[in-house]
């Protein structure tokens, strides 16, 4: 037989999806094992290049196949079984969309011979999945098995990164398929898009001009790569610029730095808040104007003109209209801006610094902590001693958060200084998400230190996780700040619902202690402020997983706060304590 028709060489579809998968790199899988994936998990058996953790529940597999791509680069790969097992990994998929994360997520399905008779475990995943995907495909020939997955790949990392879900009937990994060539087809999303060279001159002229600019960060920073934070650093160097950051883009610029100005939106800075409602020039970088960062849209930065970058062209426009839009991979915009600005001097913005340094004097992070050694621990000092003690050791660490006040308390008060250190759910705001987070990150970089900074009601939330950690010997550290309450819930029903507290506090907790003690973590619990120190320090000198049960005051509001419908130059800095402009008043909650 001639060589142009030799035939293919031929493998179960099982042996095809473990070799594409070490063709992509893919080193490390997430999964939970089901009837529909057991010919994958028998050629997983058989091989020792591609690693399996076993978590205890699907959705967890998701989340910490998220933490591990956001913190690597790499895609995360999640694998279970059809039906329940496959809509149980949806929320994981749509939080890995809201956030730009490169997942694919391989699922088991029934055989194609018996699609659409609701066979035992059959759910039609391709149309649930849909709009929690980039892409949701299901192969039904053997031929097109490696082509798919090496194309759910490409789209996964490619472009706008995000989840690919790839639906394998069972008789497609059980018989024979063909190994073909390499071929990519998503040719839209694999070709480069450099920014228009008269959009950057465009922005870079209007830069120039600024007098109050602001750079504005968000995860598209931290999703282009190292080189792209490098190249922010260079440019706020450069221009002289302040910078802020969206939840998600926390690292890309140093938070030690003095050009920073913290966390924008809802619960961000004064300085921050302030400085986006003023500034006259905004440059957006990665960031797309969510809800919780322009609050009301009207009045988000209203004398500015906007300059925004970004790779995805349907955000241009989508929620703030914008004069300048410049379109590409970050790395390659900021590179085009700072060509453009060339070795122009950094403007005179000692006026623009003096207003922000005044914004800074409220001191809107402010909290007082009784200094007494029976004192009741206030949330914001136990993260900053938290802080305090990691940076003063020198470890490199990756902090993974729940959802509600812990984590926003954690992005005021923890300080990043390194892309993908930061791993929280930020779109989708997805309780239970940080704790397998915490498992993704420790799998991906076993020798640093991981800390899953929780709240009570979010550990619950998937707790069963514990037991990976504990099969897996994993070293995370669970710091949870434990209120008793759905803390972010409480606090808007006291300033909006007339602390009509429904539902919202958990009497019935479990003894975090005895629970982490029975999977073999060690547990740890502290009450009062005299202990706290003494607690984190044997929390992170310990070499095993440690669970520390922080009590902290029940009561505790997150402030600052932008309160619905309002602008950022209106912030509750505490019930009853209004900043308005310039101003500090004691106006009450009429804002709310």
């Amino acid at each position: 037989m001639p060589a142009s028709e030799t035939a293919p060489m031929m493998a179960t579809g099982a042996e095809v999806i473990l070799r594409v998968l070490e063709e992509e790199g893919v080193d490390v899988i997430f999964g939970y094992p089901g009837g529909a994936v057991i010919p994958i998990y028998d050629e997983l058996f058989k091989q020792k290049n591609i690693r399996h953790i076993l978590v205890r529940h699907e959705q967890a597999a998701t989340h910490a196949a998220e933490a591990y791509a956001r913190s690597t680069g790499k895609v995360g790969v999640v694998l279970v079984t059809s039906g329940p097992g496959a809509t149980n990994a949806v929320t994981g998929l749509m939080d890995a969309k809201m956030d730009s994360i490169p997942l694919v997520c391989l699922a088991g399905q029934v055989p194609v011979s018996v699609i659409g008779t609701d066979a035992f475990q059959e759910a039609d995943m391709v149309n649930i999945t849909k709009p929690a995907t980039k892409a949701s495909v299901q192969v039904r020939e053997a031929a097109a098995l490696a082509p798919t997955l090496r194309d759910a790949f490409a789209l996964a990392r490619s472009g706008r990164p995000g989840p690919v879900f790839v639906d394998l009937p069972k008789n497609i990994t059980a018989s024979k398929a063909p190994l073909p060539s390499r071929s990519v087809t998503v040719k839209e999303e694999t070709a480069a898009v450099t920014p228009d060279a008269q959009s950057i001159s465009c922005a870079v002229e209007a830069m120039k001009k600024a007098r109050k600019p602001l750079l504005y960060v968000g995860g598209g920073v931290v999703n282009s790569g190292p080189e792209a934070a490098k190249l922010l650093r260079q440019l706020a160097e450069k221009t002289g610029f302040p910078v802020t950051s969206t939840l998600m883009g926390l690292g890309a610029y140093p938070s030690s730095s003095d050009h920073f100005l913290g966390m924008l939106g809802m619960h961000g800075s004064v300085e921050a808040n302030m400085a986006a409602h003023d500034c006259d020039v905004l440059i957006a970088l990665g960031a797309r104007f969510d809800d919780r960062v322009t609050g009301r849209v009207d009045g988000f930065s209203p004398h500015s003109f906007k300059i925004q970058a970004d790779i995805d062209p349907r955000e241009f426009g989508k929620i703030v209209k914008v004069d300048a839009m410049l379109q590409g991979d970050l790395k390659d915009t900021l590179k085009a801006l700072l060509a453009g600005w060339g070795d122009a001097a950094a403007p005179d913005l000692s006026g623009w610094w003096k207003e922000i340094d005044q914004w800074r004097a409220v001191n809107g992070f402010g909290f007082e902590q009784d200094e007494a050694a029976t004192a009741s621990i206030k949330p914001q000092y136990a993260i900053r001693r938290l802080y305090e003690k990691v940076r003063a050791g020198g470890r490199d660490c990756f902090v993974s958060t729940e959802v509600g006040q812990h984590q926003m308390w954690a992005a005021q008060h923890f300080g990043f200084d390194e892309p993908n250190h930061w791993l929280t759910s930020g779109g989708l705001g997805t309780m239970g998400y940080g704790l397998p987070a915490a498992v993704g990150a420790q799998i991906a970089h076993p020798d640093a230190l991981v800390i899953d900074i929780a709240g009570e009601a979010s550990t619950l939330m998937n707790i069963q996780e514990l037991g990976t950690i504990a099969q897996y010997r994993l070293p995370v550290k669970i710091f949870i700040l434990n209120n008793q309450y759905m803390g972010m819930v409480r606090q808007w029903q006291e300033l909006v619902y007339e602390s009509r507290y429904s539902h919202s506090y958990s009497a019935a907790l479990p003894d975090f202690v005895k629970l982490a003690e029975s999977f073999g973590i060690r547990g740890l619990r502290v009450d009062a402020k005299g202990g706290l120190d003494e607690a984190i320090d044997t929390m992170l000198n310990h070499e095993g997983p440690v669970l520390l049960d922080v009590h902290v005051e029940q009561e505790e509001g997150c402030f600052p706060m932008i309160p619905s419908g309002s602008s950022h130059d209106q912030m509750l800095l505490g019930p009853g304590r209004v900043f308005g402009g310039a101003r500090l008043t004691e106006e009450g909650r009429h804002l709310v």
